[in-house]
């Protein structure tokens, strides 16, 4: 925190602004002080939705990440995001969720803060290089376990991808959606919103047919080609062309050099019927699931 306030003080007195807009800035900063709870420190990400910063609370000093919404352009009417938070507050009752830590409004802008995780995203690391099988086992299992929560809370994610799955260098792995968390809110009592990203989007929910959280398994077996190849099946393709070949195709299967237990999970996520779609309690029992290391293995991909 000190430092944070030492480094914002020593910008500004070095800036071209004269002695007056100087003054200003630091009583600007003495009142962010005494008065806010969280202060930016960078940006992180960025969206239709808003801006995602790291952060710092400032009465301990803990790292957060800060989702800024601005309510006049927001989409979503005050009560969808007052939902929003709420779900967001499950993360704190299971550590396969992002946790969340508090909100406020300042002017038109609402600050979600939430739990920072320093490792990235699982899309930071595939831009690298194609996951190895022994940690997509891991990040499967951690997954499917944050989805085995929400589905006793009767809720399901619906954008279950790479860029939504965050690490830790500690070896932590945590869903999150920042792109889209309102989502997290919508009950599974049958859901008929044409929501998520198209690459990883499910059969049913292209067609606009109701849903429950066997949507995320599709979701989830796609990401699965993502972390072995870098992207996802039919990327590149025009939109309406993955449509087509999501909702009339076969589903994609998965070749190359890769174990027949990763390839079989696999499949069982990409059958086209949902109703023929394995469970995340089935799938948490699968071989290639079993097999997965300890979640602290994840620290190697950071060496």
């Amino acid at each position: 925190m000190i430092k944070y306030i030492r480094d914002a003080v020593h910008t500004i007195l070095i800036s071209a602004m004269d002695p007056t807009a100087k003054w200003k800035q630091l009583d600007q900063l003495a009142e962010d002080f005494t008065n806010m709870e969280y202060f930016i420190l960078k940006q992180i990400g960025s969206g239709g939705f808003g801006n995602v910063y790291k952060g710092m609370r400032r009465r301990d000093g803990l790292g957060v990440a800060i989702k800024i919404i601005d309510l006049e352009e927001s989409s979503d009417d005050i009560m969808t995001i007052s939902r929003e938070i709420a779900a967001l507050t499950q993360g704190q009752l299971c550590e396969q969720l992002v946790s969340y830590y508090g909100s406020s409004v300042d002017r038109t802008k609402l600050w979600i803060a939430m739990e920072f995780l320093d490792g990235g995203s699982v899309l930071d690391h595939i831009k690298k290089a194609p996951l190895k099988e022994k940690y997509i086992a891991i990040i499967c299992r951690e997954v499917l376990q944050g989805l085995a929560f929400l589905s006793t809370e009767g809720k399901i994610h619906r954008d279950i991808k790479a860029a939504n799955i965050l690490l830790s260098r500690s070896g932590l792995v945590k869903l999150a959606d920042f792109g889209a968390s309102r989502q997290l809110t919508d009950t599974m009592t049958k859901c008929n919103t044409f929501v998520g990203s198209p690459y990883w989007m499910a059969p049913e929910v292209m067609k606009e047919q109701s849903y429950d959280g066997k949507a995320d398994i599709w979701s989830l077996g796609i990401t699965c080609f993502e972390m072995a190849t870098g992207k996802p099946p039919y990327s590149g393709k025009a939109h309406f062309q993955v449509v087509q070949l999501i909702t009339r195709g076969q589903p994609p299967v998965l070749a190359g050099e890769v174990s027949k237990p990763f390839k079989e999970f696999v499949s069982l996520c990409l059958v086209q019927d949902p109703e023929k779609r394995i469970s995340v309690r089935e799938l948490l029992k699968h071989k290639f699931i079993k097999s997965a290391k300890p979640t602290k293995t994840i620290r190697e991909l950071f060496k």
